[in-house]
C-alpha cells in the first residue's frame, strides 16, 4: 500500500476502493454533478481520486448517478477508475450495494469514502490499511476527534474505548452529544463481510433510504470484531455540499501552498 511496502495484506487480493460520487448537489448553484465542481480549477473528485492513487490503491469503482455521463468523460483517461451506475439515488449503503457484482469475488480489503471530500489524505488512508491489516477486523472505519461536532455523527464506545455504535446527532441523546469523536464515512471492510454486512441493511427511517454507516453496526451484531480510529486530519472533515463549503477548502488549500 505505501512505498516502504510495510503492508503484508492477509490474503492475496489487492484492495479496492469504492468512491461515492452520485450525487447531484442541490445546494452547489451549478448544473454541474458535485463530485465535478471545480476546487481551483480541478474537480472535486479529482482530489480524492488523486489522494487515492497516492495511497497505493489501484483500482477504484466509482458509483456515479447524476449526469454520470459527464463524470465519465471526465476520468475516462484513469486506468484504475471502474465506474458504477447508481440508477436510483437510495443512500449510502444502496450506492454501495451498487458495485456488489464486482466485489463478488473479491476477498480482499474494501475502502469507502465519500466522492466530495477534496482533503482526503493518501497518508491517513495508509494509517487505515497498516492498522486494519495488523487488527484482523471486518472493520476499521477512520473517524476525527472534532471541537465543535455539531450535525456529526458520534462514535460511541463502551467503558473499555471499544467501539459499540454510530449515533447520528438527531438521535443522540444530551451525553452522546458531548461526545466529540466523529465518523468521517471513510471505512475499510474485509470484502466479503461488506457484502454480508449490506444485505442486512434496511430503509426504516425518515428518509427511506439504506445506509452504509450502518454496516459497522450490523458486522458487531455478528460478533465481528470492528474498530474506529481516531487518525484523519480535521482538514478531512471539509466535505463539500455548497458554494461556500467550496470557497473554504479553496482558501485552506491557498494557504497550506503558501506554507509550502
Amino acid at each position: 500500500m505505501n512505498d516502504k511496502k510495510t503492508i503484508d495484506f492477509r490474503n492475496k487480493d489487492l484492495p479496492i476502493a469504492v468512491v461515492l460520487a452520485a450525487g447531484k448537489g442541490t445546494r452547489m448553484n451549478s448544473d454541474l454533478p458535485k463530485v465535478l465542481c471545480p476546487v481551483l480549477g480541478r474537480p472535486i473528485l479529482e482530489y480524492v481520486l488523486t489522494a487515492l492513487r497516492k495511497s497505493g490503491l489501484r483500482r477504484f469503482l466509482v458509483v456515479i448517478g447524476y449526469q454520470g455521463k459527464k463524470i465519465r468523460e471526465a476520468f475516462a483517461d484513469w486506468p484504475e477508475v471502474e465506474f458504477v451506475e447508481q440508477t436510483q439515488q437510495l443512500g449510502t449503503g444502496h450506492a454501495v450495494m451498487a458495485c456488489e457484482e464486482k466485489l463478488q469475488d473479491h476477498t480482499g480489503a474494501v475502502l469507502v469514502v465519500t466522492g466530495d471530500s477534496p482533503l482526503l489524505q493518501a497518508d491517513s488512508i495508509q494509517t487505515l490499511f497498516n492498522h486494519y491489516d495488523q487488527s484482523l477486523a471486518a472493520c476499521v472505519m477512520g473517524s476525527l476527534l472534532k471541537d465543535d461536532p455539531s450535525g456529526l455523527g458520534r462514535i460511541v464506545r463502551d467503558s473499555k474505548g471499544e467501539f459499540t455504535k454510530i449515533v447520528e446527532e438527531k438521535d443522540a441523546t444530551d451525553d452522546q452529544k458531548k461526545i466529540n469523536e466523529v465518523n468521517m464515512s471513510t471505512y475499510i471492510f474485509e470484502g466479503p463481510k461488506l457484502l454480508s454486512s449490506l444485505k442486512k441493511l434496511t430503509n426504516n427511517n425518515k428518509q427511506g433510504e439504506y445506509y452504509v454507516t450502518d454496516c459497522p453496526g450490523n458486522l458487531l451484531a455478528e460478533g465481528e470484531k470492528v474498530e474506529a480510529l481516531a487518525v484523519l486530519k480535521p482538514c478531512e472533515a471539509m466535505s463539500i455540499n455548497t458554494a461556500n463549503d467550496l470557497l473554504e477548502v479553496e482558501l485552506f488549500i491557498r494557504s497550506t501552498q503558501k506554507k509550502g
